[in-house]
């Protein structure tokens, strides 16, 4: 039952809006049997969240995107976490990890101008108690992002038609 729940987590990760129904013929489940993986995966917190990924440049409403690694001192009994949980409060933040290297923690920040962006590092970031010091860089150009391209053509549908 995992491996079928792991397929169809797989599908639904591609293509959020695939029809049970076509998981089914692709899985070569039964239908209400996708729904109910699907329920329980929803229960289970396994699908966190279901999403569309929008190309605001194209939509005429370009946004500013930053990555923000952000050296901290970790508090004892929480390490990081703590920390973690201030920033990424924030509305302006899209992502928080944790990551190995210099740094300790990579902040993905949105704004309607740098402006904004830097005043919110400055002013709101920086300022938090157990950061030490922050490292901006502002992206330049998105050409793909969780798997769909945001540059050029469209990538090839390389799945295999499915026959009865």
């Amino acid at each position: 039952m995992t491996e079928l729940r792991n397929a169809v987590l797989h599908i639904l990760e591609g293509d959020a809006r695939t029809p049970a129904a076509l998981i089914a013929a692709q899985t070569g489940a039964n239908e209400a049997d996708v729904v109910a993986i699907i329920l329980d995966a929803e229960k289970a917190g396994l699908i966190r969240s279901y999403r569309t990924r929008v190309d605001w440049e194209r939509a005429g409403e370009p946004r500013v995107f930053a990555f923000i690694d952000v050296a901290a001192q970790p508090e004892r009994g929480a390490g990081y976490d703590r920390i973690a949980e201030r920033i990424y409060r924030f509305p302006e933040v899209h992502s928080v990890y944790l990551v190995s290297g210099t740094q300790d923690l990579r902040v993905v920040v949105e704004g309607l101008t740098i402006q904004e962006v830097a005043n919110f590092v400055a002013e709101r970031l920086a300022t938090i108690e157990g950061v030490k010091g922050t490292q901006t860089n502002f992206l330049l150009k998105k050409y793909k992002e969780d798997g769909v391209l945001f540059s050029g053509g469209e990538m090839e549908d390389r799945r295999l038609a499915v026959t009865p």
